[in-house]
């Protein structure tokens, strides 16, 4: 039976198993030493029912039993010590496999060897000699378990990006920020499910299917993260990562109630990923970034993720939220995208009235020239980026493409094994090709302002709250005819500004709602600092079907 730390989290229409148990809070590392401590002084099994722990909690509480391990001072250190990272990582394997028949999110599990590097992970920190400080210092995630979007290489697993092949060519190496990972002891258990590159708001492609959302599996989780999202949502993983080049680590998240966060261009690698691509500015709009349950994970993974000579952001700069200075924006103006649903509008609500009440501070609302262009200036700079990896992209020349028509017609006659989005992504580019120089130019010159404007405003200790989507999750595929309201996303892909993905609840048909926190390029620890004051103030990850969770009671 394992410790008392650990909640039973189920799915909505499916009765949880009371011997499923997976870690569930938040509390940080010295919380867990203050709880050891505490331990020893009045009894384990009240310490730990006593504890709210969390992801970044599981590691450091292994690091203190194992020290304890050695000296073996009688049963209660005996019976402190069966936590260990192969419990950890089969409890998370264990509720994989019960989520995912319902989610469809994995692609491609990797558990026996993952089970593996337990053990020897296990095995090193009771054979090792070093304090628990010094090992938490070299190894912040050790023992940890994470998955990965398919569309980042982990070695030997599924790196297809949802695209059907012949034949399997799994990943030939790590992507450089797994690589990371793996050396802050970081265990990946699967890989998950995307749209065919990347190329979609819907999580679905022609290999695994359709990835539902945990809090109600009519609905859409988003894309193109989703089976990340979906599986984080549903406490079937600790910790992820994803990718965004128009919204993906921001659109599912909003839509499972968790925590995501598009860093500032270039902070980590991109190295690794399907599809790449050969233009140089493609990483100023595109980037890869954690997704989490809990805000102050966030910070953790972006620590240990981090490129060598990427842009100084300083992650470990404390942040007095009550001296920062706040705008908010409900949209772009735009008249092609819908404006924002009464739920998404109470929740923004919400978070502007926390800052006035609780730090006596007014979110003045922002005024930006030209905004209201945005939206077709995103889309034709993100479509402007050459030689991004396609369908289309020839075999043996990188630079160039095969032709798109047949393809268009193999699916409009149903023969075709690609996406719909991966399809028409060839005569969409054809088509803002042919549109004329001189009227991207113009755009470009409003783009330059817009970007001006922003820089001004969001300069010193400033944050911009901004709608994630005009509402909530939607039925599946219903994306086709509200791919317009992708604006509220790409706006932040072109201007090239790091942002926070944050929930604030759910809406009285319990489905998560959340807004975006943004800040000038380098400000990342600011919008997370400010995801953090609302989850501390709103509750952040709401468990899906919290009424069945409510009913059982734990050992």
């Amino acid at each position: 039976m394992r410790p008392g730390w650990i909640r039973t989290l189920g799915l909505r229409g499916v009765r949880p198993r009371a011997d499923l148990q997976v870690p569930c809070g938040s509390q940080g590392t010295v919380g867990v030493r203050r709880a050891a401590k505490t331990a020893v002084q009045a009894g384990w099994e009240e310490a730990l029912r006593s504890a709210r722990y969390g992801e970044r909690t599981v590691q450091a509480l292994l690091i203190v039993l194992a020290d304890w391990r050695k000296r073996r001072h009688g049963s209660l250190m005996y019976r402190l010590v069966q936590i260990t990272s192969e419990e950890v990582v089969a409890a998370y394997i264990e509720r994989c496999k019960e989520a995912n028949p319902y989610l469809n999110a994995i692609v491609e599990p990797r558990y026996e060897v993952a089970l593996k590097e337990a053990r020897v992970i296990d095995k090193m920190i009771s054979s090792n000699d070093r304090s628990p400080d010094d090992l938490a210092k070299e190894y912040p995630l050790l023992g940890l378990p994470m998955t990965v979007k398919e569309s980042i290489a982990v070695e030997g697993m599924s790196n297809d990006c949802g695209t059907v092949h012949s034949y399997r060519n799994p990943a030939k190496q790590d992507a450089a920020i797994i690589r990371l990972a793996r050396a802050a002891g970081a265990i990946p258990i699967a890989v998950t499910n995307t749209p065919q590159l990347c190329m979609n708001w819907e999580t679905y492609n022609n290999v695994t299917g359709l990835t539902m959302n945990p809090y109600d599996p009519k609905r859409t989780t988003g894309g193109s993260s989703g089976g990340e999202a979906a599986l984080i949502s549903s406490a079937a993983s600790i910790m992820g990562v994803g990718s965004d080049i128009a919204g993906s680590l921001r659109l599912p998240p909003m839509f499972t109630g968790i925590f995501g966060h598009k860093p500032t261009p270039r902070l980590l690698s991109v190295e690794g990923h399907v599809p790449d691509c050969l233009d140089p500015n493609f990483e100023e709009y595109f980037a890869l970034g954690p997704i989490t349950r809990y805000a102050e994970d966030l910070t953790l993974l972006l620590k240990v993720l981090k490129q060598p000579g990427g842009p100084d952001v300083p992650l470990d700069k404390p942040v007095d939220v009550s001296k920062l200075k706040f705008y908010y924006m409900t949209g772009d103006n735009s008249k092609v995208t819908h404006k924002i649903g009464s739920d998404v509008r109470k929740a923004m609500d919400k978070a502007r009235k926390h800052i006035k009440d609780s730090f006596n501070v007014e979110v003045e609302e922002l005024n930006i020239q030209n905004i209201e262009h945005m939206w077709e200036i995103s889309i034709r700079v993100l479509m402007n980026v050459r030689h991004v990896r396609n369908i289309y992209t020839h075999p043996e020349k990188r630079d160039q493409w095969v032709s798109v028509w047949p393809e268009l017609l193999k699916k409009m006659f149903g023969m075709s094994t690609h996406s719909f989005t991966g399809v028409v992504y060839g005569p969409l580019q054809k088509f803002f090709d042919a549109l004329p120089k001189s009227y991207y130019d113009n755009l470009l010159k409003m783009f330059e302002q817009v970007k001006t404007d922003f820089e001004k405003a969001l300069s010193g200790d400033t944050v911009l709250l901004f709608p994630t989507y005009p509402y909530p999750a939607h039925i599946h595929y219903r994306v086709y005819y509200r791919f317009l309201n992708c604006g509220y996303l790409t706006i932040f892909n072109a201007l090239g500004l790091p942002v926070t993905a944050c929930p604030l609840g759910v809406t009285n048909k319990g489905l998560p709602v959340g807004i975006q926190i943004v800040g000038n390029k380098c400000s990342d620890h600011l919008t997370i600092a400010v995801a953090k004051e609302f989850e501390k103030a709103f509750g952040g990850w709401v468990p899906p079907n919290q009424e069945v969770i409510n009913s059982i009671k734990t050992t």
